[in-house]
């Protein structure tokens, strides 16, 4: 037997132990990982939590004691708070235009800012990378500032407090993102793909549609859920330019406490069923959100 094959087999039991404590040091590790995630995840959701179970209070008991009473005494729970919230019109019609002004303020920014993204990326026209600029300064202008000139204006042409001025405001704020988020998506397609499909005969159009929007479903899909989260959680923009008719449930909550002070059992239902549809939507498409943003975030 060689000296090597001696020293190879006097140092495998000390390199299958080295091993074995690798692995246990491994798991270990990833099991305090797990654990640490799951209690970053329940930190997480115990304000949602806590909603929800409050919710399902009559008011008495939500006075008398915290949400966590439900858990010694379950028999406090019950769905009337719900039954009360779906017979008030106030509400209910508020979750309709809420719906009426998100849709067309998701749409017309994702079909825009792919346009636009798509021209940015692909086609040559005088001054293009200077309007691409002015593009990613427009990111850094607040939505303060505009409130009152973007007022007037609307004044002037008649939809201020009107749903069509809700949704303008929302797609002019929300295009500048989308444009800087779909143009470095689509920039990042192979030329030579785009080459070979007009060798093929294909027209800008067909282009667009055929071959860069499928590729481009990633990061559609992720400006889609962050314009539709921004569009349905805002307040501001809504309270200043929508009247009370066409008013959203965020501007519906609001005067429900300004009119009735410290109803729980109205605000708690109202506020969880304003806020479980949008996460529903993220939890659908989370895997594109992420792959979207990543992908449009290099180059």
């Amino acid at each position: 037997m060689s000296t090597s094959d001696t020293a190879a087999k006097s140092g495998s039991p000390a390199r299958a132990k080295q091993s074995v404590a690798a692995r246990l040091a491994a798991a270990a590790g990833g099991g305090a990982l797990r654990v640490f995630l799951i209690l970053a995840a329940l930190f997480w959701l115990m304000p949602t939590i806590g909603l929800l179970l409050s919710s399902l209070r009559d008011s008495g008991d939500i006075a008398a004691s915290g949400w966590w009473k439900v858990f010694s005494a379950p028999a406090q729970l019950t769905t009337e708070n719900y039954s009360r919230l779906l017979k008030n019109e106030a509400i209910t019609d508020s979750l309709l235009s809420t719906v009426v002004i998100t849709v067309p303020a998701t749409l017309l920014v994702v079909v825009i800012g792919a346009l636009a993204g798509y021209a940015f990326a692909w086609m040559e026209f005088p001054g293009r990378d200077w309007w691409f600029m002015v593009v990613v300064g427009l990111l850094v202008v607040p939505v303060q500032v505009a409130l009152v000139p973007v007022s007037e204006l609307f004044g002037v042409i008649g939809i201020f407090e009107t749903t069509i001025g809700v949704v303008l405001f929302h797609v002019a704020f929300g295009l500048p993102f989308a444009v800087f988020l779909l143009r470095n998506f689509f920039a990042e397609i192979p030329r030579e793909l785009l080459e070979a499909a007009r060798l093929d005969g294909a027209g800008e159009i067909r282009l667009f549609t055929r071959v860069v929007m499928p590729l481009g479903a990633p990061a559609i899909a992720s400006l889609g859920i962050f314009q539709f989260l921004w569009v349905w959680n805002d307040m501001l923009v809504a309270l200043i330019f929508a009247d009370s008719e066409s008013a959203p449930i965020t501007v519906a909550l609001q005067r429900q406490v300004r009119q009735f002070g410290n109803n729980i059992d109205v605000l708690a239902p109202g506020a969880f069923l304003s806020m479980i549809i949008p996460l529903a939507v993220f939890f659908a498409f989370q895997r594109q959100f992420v792959s979207g943003v990543m992908a449009g975030a290099v180059k």
